[in-house]
């Protein structure tokens, strides 16, 4: 390690200044501390966020969705929304091991926007909003590639708003060694329709499977996907885990279990 400065503003408003000012924000810093260790990242000054409290804590809001603040670590979301969101709960608990749940939080692993990270199939299958310190973003709207979003240059994440689906579940085939998933499928119902978001396969990051989302907001079974082909192959991940072909038949088996789970 190298170093650098370090503050912990008390408030968005303290924390925004201090960004613009030519500091990194830090969250839980899951991702951004091996990156400064391995000299890949060396930002002179560190904002955490962690001592900000209005972007901690979980309630409902008067039109029934999920508040979660950006600062909430992946354990207090599998803890708090187990009964309100239970596969938003389930997908949190099996996030990494319980050093990284109990430090990396629901905002540092949206804005980092890594492609076989959990939390962007469960923002967009949910058809969350995600909003920041200066205006809220849909979900369609956040992702635009591996490691990319719409955020803009200073803008921080202070909440995501989650509409509770009137069923759901996540399927993640975990990659052992770094538990990640090698492929992960949130499928959500709602009234209006099914959304189905796929996390781990595409090179691109987290995107929608509209074929699948077609045929189950018609019939909301796992028999409804038999007549749907697997997404195509072309633009998947392909390493020494899987080849594309392979992720590409994983989505729509996982996306069965899921909605068999359901």
């Amino acid at each position: 390690m190298y170093n650098f400065d370090f503050t912990r503003p008390s408030s968005i408003k303290d924390a925004v200044a201090a960004i613009g000012a030519g500091g990194q924000a830090l969250s839980g810093g899951q991702t951004l501390i091996p990156t400064m260790k391995a000299r890949l990242a060396m930002p002179e000054t560190l904002v955490s966020l962690t001592g900000i409290q209005e972007m901690k804590g979980i309630c409902t809001n008067d039109a029934g969705q999920i508040c979660i603040g950006a600062a909430t670590t992946h354990a207090e979301v599998a803890r708090e929304v187990a009964k309100s969101y239970p596969a938003l709960s389930d997908l949190a608990g099996h996030i990494g091991d319980p050093a990284v749940r109990n430090r990396g939080t629901i905002g540092g692993s949206l804005a980092n926007n890594d492609p076989s990270a959990c939390y962007p199939s469960a923002v967009l299958g949910s058809g969350a909003v995600v909003k920041t310190n200066s205006r809220e973003i849909a979900a369609d709207d956040f992702f635009q590639g591996m490691f990319t979003t719409a955020l803009e240059e200073g803008e921080i994440i202070t909440e995501v708003k989650f509409p509770v689906p009137q069923k759901a579940n996540y399927q993640k085939f975990v990659q052992p060694a770094s538990r990640f998933a090698l492929v992960g499928v949130f499928v959500a119902k709602f009234a209006d329709g099914v959304r189905v978001a796929v996390t781990g396969a595409s090179g691109e990051g987290v995107f929608r499977w509209t074929e699948a989302e077609a045929a189950l907001s018609k019939d909301f079974t796992a028999a409804a996907l038999d007549g749907v082909a697997a997404p195509s192959a072309d633009g998947m991940i392909s390493d020494l885990h899987g080849t594309g072909a392979y992720r590409a038949h994983l989505v729509k088996v996982l996306t069965a279990r899921a909605v068999a789970a359901a």
